[in-house]
């Protein structure tokens, strides 16, 4: 079992380090979803990998018709649609299609973003370990948790979040309504030394 406090790694780090080509889709990819490292992209690949490993040893067992093979690829597909990574009635080879994407649009840091609660990634990273969003009735403060289908609408602001008061100066910006003025900093006169 080992010692408790010491927590084991849930994510294979690279075979080869060095690779230029990873390392700029790898750099690409941290960026485009606001991840704080690499090693969060990591655990992504660790368990689409893991998932993949499972269906590759599940589809010779299915080609026998082997009852046991169906029941574990339905669980499978099972835990993936209560995700929303996959849809209900996927196949064996649906699994096999799936990429590091698709289990990052599920993270909680994601979709703050794509909600609209927050402008970029690493806003919305700041919102979560900040406390200001939450999942239901429940505050969450891990920008990794990965979000259910079920779970998905419920995901705003925290009731006890000053965020969650519409007036908030911080949800004003970068909000335009029609005959007001951009919202933000108001501009400097001239003259006007501080």
């Amino acid at each position: 079992m080992g010692d408790p406090k010491k927590i084991r790694k849930k994510y294979d780090t690279p075979r080869h380090p060095f690779e230029g080509e990873r390392i700029k889709a790898e750099n690409q990819v941290v960026v485009a979803y606001g991840l704080k490292n690499k090693r969060e992209l990591w655990k992504a690949e660790s368990e689409l990998k893991k998932y993949r490993t499972n269906a590759i040893s599940i589809q010779a067992s299915l080609r026998l018709n082997d009852a046991r093979a169906v029941e574990r690829i339905k669980s499978m597909i099972g835990r993936l649609s209560r995700y929303g990574i996959l849809s209900e009635n996927a196949t064996a080879d649906d699994i096999l299609a799936l990429n590091v994407q698709s289990f990052l649009e599920r993270r909680l840091q994601t979709l703050v973003m794509r909600k609209g609660l927050a402008r970029t990634p690493g806003m919305a990273r700041q919102l979560i370990v900040h406390g200001h969003i939450s999942v239901g009735d429940r505050k969450v403060t891990v920008p990794g948790y990965k979000v259910l289908k079920v779970e998905e609408e419920s995901v705003n602001y925290a009731p006890n979040s000053p965020l969650a008061n519409e007036l908030h100066p911080m949800r004003m910006v970068g909000e335009k309504k029609e005959g007001e003025a951009p919202a933000g900093p108001a501009p400097q006169q001239e003259g006007d030394d501080q």
